[in-house]
């Protein structure tokens, strides 16, 4: 027979009931019966269980770290070309000694040959001991397509892939086993006569400490329940392992296209059409309260003031003064028309800010788009972080190009230091603080340390095509005329009265930075769960909508409060509504410290550093992006309704 089935169907993958849709970012490998798939591997990483529901570590280790002791390939492992993006993320594929052949089952195959560099000793078995009990997962990759285990979810009973398995498990002895067993079953696509492709992967790992490898490459696989589980042993060492698995191939009528859907799973849609109608109505409420505004007190106010300006004084009576009175007492936004256009404190800050805020929105909604389309795959590993990376250097010209215009337009003349700050603040803080994180990797031994030459490679990117792409921008930004305020600035600043409680700034952030954080709670909450739990994000529909809410959400809140500051007299706008927006920021951030108490336990100390520095750097380009969006949708409220009234 050319293709042998086996009567075990309950382990074959299911056709995917996702309507997820992508357009594959490699192209597809086919085979002929015998020829041989490649089995990758990837680091081992920590995740959740059944069992312990929290995550224990955020460090990975290399598959051959040598404290594992497992089999290596002869002549060694070889490195699998990878893209920036995919070593970024900590991806670090090697070859392994593992054979499989298109359509042969093998239901017992040793490995390796034991040799004494495999045998674990006390540091070997109590780190690996170790790492089991922070149920830490082999990754290995068949085809480009990660072996996982089925699972079901209790939410939609929607079964779908969890991609990789445990390196062993904790018995009710609280002992944990190695698996030094496991079964690959492999589902393949029948495309044409005698070519097939691999569609999925399961991988059904165990425990056998009968385990045995014999001469010439067979092995006795032991007792297929697993009920003689293999514990390493930590006291006196000299621990000898026996690796053997198994390979069965199962037809699928699953095309290649669709492979991954099975792995692209939505956790409970419902949490998040119910989080999108809830921040819809929070925008509708929020536009509804800005075109009151805008619609009925603006126009009042700017007619009441025009007619009042088209009176002369000489024809002022009694009741016109008393009417004007009025009006001043009413709405005093316009009494600061000659110093709410002053030049804020620390404008070259401010601008390179929003510099860098315009470079972080266009980048995000261009690769939210091209996720959306399809254009990122998860088959093609690394691309959405190689995308961004890209995306994010090409547009240093916009970035240039608005600092050196809101400078100029804010009445700047230390060009030169604008122009040098845009491309290096921002980028440096984040540099350094990717790098600082780093060495706490370096020192653990992590095979999610980004290695020198990639630092290399980003440093080249940075100062060879963004930085000059930057002052490419700058200078045109700088030749253009600046953007003219409709009113003349007063020489004498105005006094502003004491501000009531809510206006100050640490209440009106407190308050408003909420709303913000609220539209974007529930799909940052599956964001930074398949970040840190190593699953595969997909819902780039939902996240796409969220964006478009956060947007409108940061822009309503923030021309609301400059509103209000304005009636109250105060005019320093320009910094309020980058901060006040920028404030769901802080929200984020307390958002990632609440879960770290709920679903998070990490026993080291380096864990809690990597996981509070890339919480507090996720937080700060969070601050930026928010933060510019508040900023100009001011401007924008302020030119207008200061254009619209006739001023003497």
């Amino acid at each position: 027979m050319l293709l042998q089935k086996l009567p075990i169907t309950s382990l074959a993958l299911l056709s995917s009931t996702a309507s997820a849709f992508y357009l594959p970012g490699v192209a597809p490998t086919t085979y002929r019966y015998g020829d041989i798939v490649p089995l990758n591997v990837n680091p081992l990483t920590p995740a959740s269980s059944a069992k312990d529901p929290r995550l224990r570590s955020v460090i990975s280790y290399d598959y051959y770290h040598p404290a594992f002791r497992f089999c290596r390939p002869d002549g060694g492992p070889k490195d699998v070309s990878e893209s920036l993006g995919s070593i970024l993320f900590g991806d670090r594929i090697l070859t392994s000694p593992y054979e499989l052949k298109m359509g042969v089952n093998e239901s017992c195959k040793s490995l390796c040959e034991p040799k004494p560099e495999y045998i674990y000793d006390k540091l070997g078995a109590m780190f690996t001991n170790k790492r089991i009990r922070q149920n830490y997962h082999f990754n290995m990759l068949i085809d480009g397509l990660p072996a996982g285990q089925p699972y079901v979810d209790p939410t939609t009973d929607t079964e779908f892939t969890l991609r990789g398995f445990p390196l062993g498990e904790v018995d009710d002895q609280n002992k944990p086993a190695l698996n030094n067993h496991v079964d690959l079953v492999i589902n393949y696509h029948k495309a044409a006569k005698d070519k097939f492709r691999v569609v999925g992967v399961l991988a059904l790992p165990s425990s056998r400490s009968d385990a045995k490898w014999k001469p010439g490459g067979s092995a006795e696989c032991g007792d297929p329940d697993g009920k003689a589980k293999l514990y390493l042993d930590e006291e006196g060492g000299g621990t000898e392992v026996s690796w053997t698995y198994g390979v069965y191939w199962v037809e699928s009528k699953t095309a290649w296209a669709t492979r991954w859907d099975t792995y692209l799973h939505v956790y409970d849609p419902k949490v998040h059409w119910f989080s999108l109608i809830n921040s819809a109505i929070i925008v509708v409420f929020l536009c509804g309260m800005v075109a009151a505004i805008l619609m009925r007190a603006l126009r009042k106010d700017i007619a009441r003031y025009n007619r009042l300006d088209a009176f002369s004084l000489d024809d002022l009576s009694g009741s016109g003064g008393e009417a004007e009175d009025g009006v001043q007492e009413d709405s005093g936004w316009k009494l600061v028309h000659g110093d709410v256009f002053r030049t804020p404190k620390n404008p070259l800050l401010l601008s390179v800010f929003l510099g860098n805020g315009v470079q972080l929105f266009v980048m995000t909604g261009c690769t939210i788009i091209f996720a959306l389309l399809g254009f990122l795959s998860p088959s093609n590993r690394g691309s959405l972080g190689t995308v961004m990376i890209l995306l994010y250097t090409i547009f240093g010209f916009i970035g240039g190009y608005t600092s050196a215009r809101v400078y100029k337009s804010f009445g700047g003349e230390a060009w030169k230091r604008n122009i040098a700050m845009t491309p290096l603040l921002i980028p440096g803080i984040v540099f350094a603080t990717f790098f600082l994180l780093n060495l706490f990797l370096w020192a653990k031994h992590s095979s999610g340390a980004v290695p020198f030459t990639t630092m290399l490679v980003i440093l080249g990117i940075w100062f060879v095509i963004s930085v000059p792409l930057s002052f490419a921008g700058s200078w045109l930004g700088f030749r253009h005329t600046p953007i003219t305020p409709p009113v003349r600035v007063n020489q004498i600043p105005r006094q502003i009265p004491p501000s009531t409680t809510y206006l100050r700034p640490l209440p009106s952030m407190l308050l408003v930075g909420i709303l913000p954080f609220g539209a974007i709670f529930v799909e940052l909450y599956f964001i930074m769960d398949n970040m840190w739990f190593g699953k595969v994000y997909y819902m780039f529909g939902f996240l796409f909508l969220t964006y478009t809410i956060m947007i409108i959400t940061c822009a309503a809140v923030s021309v609301l409060l400059v509103y209000f500051l304005l009636c109250s007299e105060n005019y320093h706008w320009q910094w309020r509504s980058f901060a006040t927006a920028g404030a769901s920021a802080g929200y984020v951030f307390a958002n990632a410290l609440l879960n770290w108490l709920t679903k998070l336990s990490f026993g080291s100390f380096t864990s809690g550093v990597l996981y509070l520095g890339y919480s507090l750097l996720l937080s700060f380009l969070f601050f930026i992006l928010t933060g510019t969006i508040g900023f100009f949708a001011s401007w924008a409220f302020v030119q207008r309704i200061y254009g619209s009234i006739k001023i003497d």
